[in-house]
């Protein structure tokens, strides 16, 4: 990955020298995350950790903007995870647009769902486990992905060739299980491992105030089972083992007045499970509160799996609340706050997000995140020591 890495930055710059109409812009930062407690594990660092990242993009456009290629890669360095120090191609794409259809073809990276705490239905990318462990980064994606549109809603048809294996802490790491997840013993039921050819389809449209999408994914499950065994020194690991699945799904948000009411849902087939799973709630916005610009949003969702507590997901009978307040100044000024309580360990995680800009190009960042969990059988339980929190400066360019 760090060869194929390195020879598309060096095509890009060839590209951005010879022709001026090369468009860069990208961000880098700092991170910082302190820890409250001692580590829960033997080998992981103690109170802090800063690690750094550049993500810049390129952009090159041709046809009058109807073919364009698209490149963005991202790099981290970590002070103490050798695991969390990588370099990803987010994005490497060709894409021509057309008068009612679209065609990409490269690396991309595909977004699906409308909910706030979980993501049911976003099935395309695999999570990039060693950003962080609420899912919201992702690693790019093989695809050819032909997208149609027409007065009946829009179609996206995906090839996906080659799969991505989920990242994970690693033994020097925080934020992890208790057990460290030996990825280079990955199995896979395919027997075409990681060069399984995934397919996809997603139809969606705008029914007045309702926003609906419908997919069917067939491959390789981006959720490892996670399968106790042994390293090459004999060390007790968890290895991953990757199913084929076929999958279908729904995503529905409606627009009514003041409220938007949100849903996911998708039933899955393996080998070893058929089970349903949905995450479902509503926000309800005040605007303008005590008679300023800024705005108070009051979120509530539910997380449940049929599988219950075999379930692999944290949010297998879970309610979430949380309050969104944008001050819509000039600087874009936000705070996302959430607490997620499990029913059934009657355990919880709490996080605070925050952010503003300073100035023209800088933006920084604070989230706080507190866990609790004191039943072993409890996932939650193994972040029980890892209380944070964690301050971002980023650059843009």
């Amino acid at each position: 990955m760090k060869k194929r890495l390195l020879l598309s930055l060096l095509l890009c710059s060839s590209i951005a020298y010879a022709d001026n109409e090369v468009k860069i812009s990208g961000k880098s930062g700092l991170e910082l995350r302190l820890f409250t407690h001692s580590p829960g594990y033997a080998q992981q660092y103690s109170t802090s950790n800063l690690s750094g990242f550049i993500e810049p993009q390129f952009y090159y456009a041709w046809n009058d903007d109807t073919d364009y290629l698209k490149f963005i890669p991202y790099l981290r360095w970590d002070q103490h995870d050798q695991e969390r120090t990588h370099g990803d191609i987010r994005q490497l794409t060709w894409s021509h647009i057309a008068d009612g259809w679209e065609l990409h073809s490269g690396i991309s990276k595909v977004f699906w769902g409308v909910t706030e705490f979980q993501h049911l239905v976003d099935t395309i990318n695999q999570s990039d486990g060693v950003e962080d462990i609420d899912g919201e980064d992702k690693l790019g994606q093989p695809m050819i992905h032909l997208s149609v549109a027409r007065e009946w809603g829009i179609l996206d048809l995906y090839a996906l060739p080659g799969f991505r294996e989920r990242t994970f802490p690693g033994v020097d790491g925080r934020l992890r299980t208790g057990l460290v997840v030996a990825t280079e013993q990955a199995s896979y039921e395919s027997g075409a491992g990681d060069k399984h050819v995934d397919f996809a389809a997603r139809w969606s449209r705008t029914l007045g105030d309702f926003d609906l999408g419908l997919h069917y994914f067939r491959g390789t499950n981006r959720d490892p089972l996670l399968q106790a065994g042994l390293n090459s020194l004999g060390t007790p690991v968890l290895i991953p083992h990757y199913e084929q699945i076929n999958q279908i799904g729904m995503d529905l948000q409606a627009t009514l007045d003041d409220w938007l009411w949100k849903l996911e849902t998708r039933w899955r087939d393996s080998r070893n499970d058929t089970f349903w799973a949905l995450q479902g709630g509503f926000e309800y916005t005040l605007y303008g509160i005590a008679e300023s610009n800024a705005d108070l949003g009051l979120l509530v969702e539910y997380g449940w799996d049929e599988r219950g507590k075999r379930s692999t997901s944290l949010a297998q009978n879970d309610l979430f609340f949380g309050s969104r307040i944008a001050l819509n100044d000039v600087d874009s000024t936000e705070l996302l706050a959430g607490i997620g309580y499990d029913l059934d360990y009657h355990s919880y995680s709490l996080q605070i997000e925050a952010s503003t800009r300073i100035g023209e190009g800088w933006k920084a960042s604070m989230d706080l995140r507190l866990f609790t969990g004191k039943n072993v059988n409890d996932p939650l339980s193994a972040l029980r020591k890892d209380d944070h929190l964690q301050l971002t400066l980023e650059r843009y360019f």
